[in-house]
């Protein structure tokens, strides 16, 4: 198969659809491999290395797109490399389908590319190998980026001009002084892993989930260090208010996040607290969050700190891209060696992740969001 990895466009965006190690494997296994030339250059992964692991190296979009029929992105195809995708095509990546402006749903539709959501890719048993690897990352970095938001520091450089101070308070707390309050909304991987960082520590954090055995893996793994709680409004109005910070990390596969947090529970919290709401890719799940950039990554509402960067593992792109990797590359292997219609049928896990094919709507959360009808993959790929 050709296989394509484009330059990123998306705005702040350092990781890539794959590494040259992964590259390497590909062309091992007999395959095509191309990359947008200078794609990997801001992440550490020079136009050398992808031709020392046999790749070949190609100037423009149009180059790129014409040759290759899988695409292996980060984010979601924009209006520049529109005009070159067609039928033939398979674009894999991030793509947050469910919150893309309907201008591009619809031309995505009618340029009847297929497309695979890694978010989506999920298998029996609901686990979300693709993308656990992202979602540990945010998780992880939450904590190092909450502390330094909690600093009354106006000169850090994760708050944007118009942001005041933080609260002035140490996560750990030290000896006759209290630690900080951590509330976690979410024990899949983002939440568990935000868990381990702050409890690590000496955070006081309580976490939130509907799913009583999540809780109880929680409860087990901490030995009552962790704090859990049913996430029912009540529960979550209560845990807001004493929040100094507040992650957000609920995740509905190709679907919008469900809104957990309210306003009225913003103004609950001490003025200069914070919230990471890192479901804000699939919309956020607090009322007053909107997206934010790394130009730009915080705001004021409420009086609380917001930081909603959608493409927050960008910001160790060369981490996230080598652990991307690592999650993906047997998917893509098997996709690459027979084909999308061979490999779904073989693989209901990736089956899950086609999110648009032949023009129509495969994946049910995402329809719901543009209120459209939905097409079972299964029945498409039997009219084959």
């Amino acid at each position: 198969m050709d296989i394509g990895i484009p330059r990123e466009l998306g705005y702040g965006e350092r990781r890539l659809g794959l590494s040259p190690g992964g590259a390497e494997t590909l062309v091992a296994d007999g395959h095509r491999v191309y990359v947008q030339s200078s794609a990997g250059e801001e992440k550490g992964f020079a136009d050398m290395d992808y031709a020392a692991a046999g790749v070949r190296v190609v100037h423009s979009t149009e180059e790129l797109l014409e040759r290759s029929t899988l695409v292996l992105s980060v984010g979601p195809p924009r209006q520049a490399e529109l005009p070159f995708l067609s039928s033939r095509h398979i674009w894999a990546g991030y793509l947050h389908l469910a919150v893309a402006p309907i201008t591009l749903f619809d031309k995505l539709l009618e340029r009847n590319v297929a497309l695979i959501d890694y978010q989506t890719i999920e298998t029996d048993d609901g686990a979300l190998p693709a993308q656990k690897p992202v979602s540990e990352v945010a998780g992880r970095m939450s904590v190092y980026v909450a502390a330094m938001l909690l600093q009354n520091n106006p000169e850090s450089s994760l708050l944007s001009r118009s942001t005041g101070e933080g609260l002035g308070i140490l996560l750990s707390g030290v000896p006759g002084v209290p630690p900080a309050d951590v509330v976690i909304l979410g024990a899949g991987a983002v939440g568990s892993n935000a868990a381990r960082g702050f409890a690590g520590l000496g955070a006081r954090v309580t976490l939130l989930d509907s799913n009583l055995s999540a809780l109880k893996s929680i409860d087990d793994e901490f030995r009552g260090q962790v704090v859990t709680m049913a996430a029912h409004a009540q529960n979550i109005r209560k845990a807001v208010s004493f929040a100094d910070v507040l992650v957000g990390g609920i995740l509905i596969p190709g679907g919008r996040a469900p809104r957990l947090v309210t306003r009225e529970m913003v103004r609950s919290m001490r003025p200069g607290s914070v919230i990471l709401d890192i479901s804000i890719d699939q919309g956020g799940c607090v009322e007053t969050s909107r997206l934010t950039s790394f130009a730009e990554p915080t705001y004021i509402e409420e009086g609380v700190i917001h930081y909603c960067v959608p493409n927050m593992a960008s910001a160790v792109g060369r981490t996230a891209t080598y652990a991307m990797t690592n999650a993906l590359l047997p998917l893509i292997r098997r996709l690459a060696a027979v084909g999308i219609q061979e490999a779904t049928r073989q693989d209901t896990a990736l089956a899950r992740g086609v999110n648009l094919y032949q023009g129509h709507i495969t994946n049910r959360p995402v329809a719901a969001s543009f209120h459209r009808t939905h097409r079972s993959l299964s029945s498409l790929l039997r009219e084959k």
